[in-house]
C-alpha cells in the first residue's frame, strides 16, 4: 500500500462559470458507490452590460455578482475552476513523435505554435494536452495545443481574487462543456458510440452548435440567435424594462397572450436556426446525419421546446442534463436543478474537474 504523504492532494475545487447574462456557481461532491452528489449551485443574474462577447466591461459589477453568488453558495471551498471564452482560444491539433519525453514536447509545442498564432508568445497563455496515438501511425500522437490572450486569462483571475476566490484551473468553455455532456452521452443508447449528436446551446445573444463523434468534435458553428430575442420581443409587446422581461421571462406572470404570440413563434425560429445549423453541417463535412440533438443553454428550459425542435428537424432531441443520474443533497432543490440543468452545463464540467486524476 502506497501513502501519498508527500504529495499533497489537490484541494477541493467549485465551478465558477461567468456567461454575458449571469454568474453560475456548481459545487459537486464524490459520493462513494452512488457516483457523484451535487452538493450546491447558485446562479446570479448580471448587469446586461457587464460581460460583452465574453469581454468584462464592468469589472465592479462582476466582482459584486461572484461575492453575492458565493455568499449564496454556502461552501467553504475556496479554490474554483474558470473557464476562457471559446472564441478567445485558439485550438490546433498537431501530430508529433510518440517518443518524445515532456521536456521536448514543450519545445516542439512552441515551434508549433510560432506558426499559427497570431501573437508574440509571450503575450499569450499556451497550454497542451495529449490526446492519444495518431490514428494513422502507431510511432506518432496527436496533441491538442491551446493558445489565449493572457489578458483574458488575467482579468478572470483578478475577478476570481477580488472575491476572496482562488483560481486553481483554467478551461476552455467548448472542453468544460464536452466533460459535462460526455456524462449526458453516456446515458444515450450504446452511449453514443459511432453516432453524430448535435449539442445546440442557446445562449443569450448566440448559439452554439457542436456536432461530436465519439467524444471528438467534428463540426463547429455560431449564429446569432439568442434569448435575448425573446426578451426584446416582450420588452417591445408589452412595453416593459428589459430587466422586467428577464425576471418574467423566467418566473411567469406574462399576459394570457404570451405563449401564442410571442412564445411559440420564438421556440417555431429557434427549431428553424437548429435546423439551418444542421443544413451547414451537412453541405460542409462527409455527414448526412445527425443522430441525436442535445439542447443547452438558458433557452433550453422552455417547456416543450425538445419537441419542436424534434418536429422541425426530425431529429430526437432531449434537453441536456448531466445531473439526471446523480445524486443531490438535501439543500438542493430537485425540481429546480432540472430546470436549471441546460444552463449549468459549463459549471458542471468545470465542477468535474475536481475529480481530475
Amino acid at each position: 500500500m502506497a501513502l501519498d504523504l508527500f504529495t499533497p492532494k489537490a484541494p477541493p475545487l467549485f465551478g465558477l462559470d461567468i456567461s454575458s447574462s449571469s454568474v453560475k456557481m456548481l459545487e459537486i461532491v464524490d459520493a462513494g458507490k452512488a457516483g457523484f452528489r451535487v452538493e450546491r449551485y447558485a446562479i446570479e443574474p448580471l448587469a446586461r452590460d457587464a460581460v460583452v462577447d465574453g469581454n468584462i466591461n464592468n469589472l465592479e459589477a462582476l466582482i459584486d455578482a461572484v461575492k453575492r453568488g458565493y455568499k449564496r453558495l454556502g461552501t467553504r471551498t475556496r479554490h474554483v475552476a474558470m473557464a476562457v471564452p471559446t472564441g478567445a482560444v485558439i485550438t490546433k491539433k498537431i501530430v508529433v513523435n510518440a517518443a518524445l519525453r515532456e521536456s521536448e514536447l514543450e519545445i516542439q509545442v512552441e515551434t508549433e505554435a510560432n506558426q499559427y498564432i497570431p501573437f508574440a508568445l509571450e503575450e499569450v497563455n499556451l497550454d497542451f494536452q495529449v490526446v492519444g496515438p495518431s490514428p494513422t501511425s502507431p510511432d506518432e500522437q496527436e496533441v491538442m495545443i491551446a493558445a489565449t490572450r493572457k489578458e483574458k486569462v488575467e482579468d478572470r483571475v483578478a475577478v476570481a481574487e477580488s472575491a476572496g476566490l482562488k483560481p486553481l484551473v483554467m478551461d476552455v468553455e467548448s472542453f468544460a462543456q464536452q466533460t459535462a455532456l460526455s456524462i449526458v452521452v453516456q446515458s444515450l443508447p450504446e452511449a453514443g458510440k459511432d453516432k453524430n449528436i448535435a449539442i445546440v446551446d442557446v445562449g443569450a445573444n448566440v448559439m452554439n452548435v457542436t456536432v461530436l463523434r465519439n467524444d471528438q468534435s467534428v463540426y463547429t458553428r455560431e449564429q446569432a440567435f439568442g434569448g435575448n430575442q425573446l426578451t426584446q420581443e416582450i420588452v417591445t409587446r408589452y412595453g416593459m424594462i428589459p430587466e422586467e422581461a428577464e425576471n418574467a421571462k423566467r418566473s411567469g406572470g406574462l399576459p394570457d397572450d404570451f405563449e401564442a404570440e410571442v412564445l411559440k413563434p420564438f421556440m417555431q425560429n429557434l427549431a428553424t436556426e437548429v435546423q439551418r445549423a444542421l443544413q451547414f453541417f451537412f453541405t460542409s463535412t462527409q455527414y448526412h446525419n445527425v443522430d441525436h440533438i442535445l439542447l443547452a443553454g438558458g433557452s433550453a428550459v422552455i417547456p416543450g421546446l425538445d419537441e419542436v425542435v424534434t418536429a422541425q428537424a426530425q431529429v430526437p432531441t432531449m434537453i441536456a442534463n448531466p445531473f439526471a443520474h446523480m445524486q443531490t443533497s438535501p439543500r438542493v432543490q430537485q425540481k429546480r436543478l432540472m430546470v436549471d440543468a441546460p444552463s449549468l452545463i459549463v459549471a458542471c464540467g468545470l465542477a468535474m474537474r475536481r475529480f481530475d486524476p
